[in-house]
C-alpha cells in the first residue's frame, strides 16, 4: 500500500503524540528518542513527528511518498525523463529505518523522498539529499534529523 508522508519538527513531541493520536484515534507505530511516527489507514497516511527546539513553530521537514518494494523506488525513472533533478539513496539509515529511496525538490525547495523502509535500524540518520538542502537554504531541516 502506497501512502502519502508528512514529517514535521515540532517543539513539544510529546504533546504533538498525544494530539495526533487522539486526531487520528492511533497510537504512533515508532517512537525512539526525539522521534515518533504513526502509520495512519484512514486516510492512508505516514506522518512523522521529530523533535526541533523547545519553542520553535511546527513547521515542515519534509515530505514524501512511502512504497512496498525497492522495485517501486527504481520505477521513479519517469522523474529524470520529465527533466525532474533526482538523487538516489539505498540501503540508507533515516527515521530509524533502513531505506531506499529517490528525492526531487519542488519549486519552493521543498524536499519530496519516494522510499521503501527495509528494516529497523538503530539511529535516527540524515539524508545526504536533504543536508545538502539544509545548507543551501540554512533551514535546519532533514530527513528526520
Amino acid at each position: 500500500m502506497s501512502r502519502a508522508q508528512l514529517a514535521l519538527n515540532v517543539a513539544d513531541l510529546e504533546g504533538s503524540i498525544a494530539f495526533y493520536s487522539k486526531l487520528f484515534g492511533v497510537e504512533p507505530a515508532k517512537r525512539r528518542p526525539g522521534y515518533a511516527n504513526f502509520a495512519i489507514t484512514t486516510p492512508p497516511l505516514k506522518l512523522v513527528l521529530i523533535e526541533g527546539e523547545p519553542g520553535q513553530e511546527t513547521r515542515l521537514d519534509h515530505l514524501g511518498v512511502e512504497v512496498d518494494t525497492t522495485g517501486e523506488v527504481t520505477a521513479t525513472t519517469r522523474l529524470k525523463e520529465a527533466g525532474l533533478a533526482t538523487f538516489e539513496e539505498n540501503d540508507t539509515s533515516c527515521c530509524y529505518a533502513l531505506q531506499d529511496k529517490v528525492w526531487v525538490h519542488g519549486p519552493g525547495k521543498e524536499p519530496w523522498e519516494v522510499y521503501v523502509v527495509k528494516a529497523d535500524a538503530d539511529r535516527m540518520g540524515k539524508s545526504a539529499a536533504v543536508a545538502d538542502a539544509d545548507a543551501a537554504a540554512d533551514s535546519g531541516a532533514g530527513c528526520c534529523r
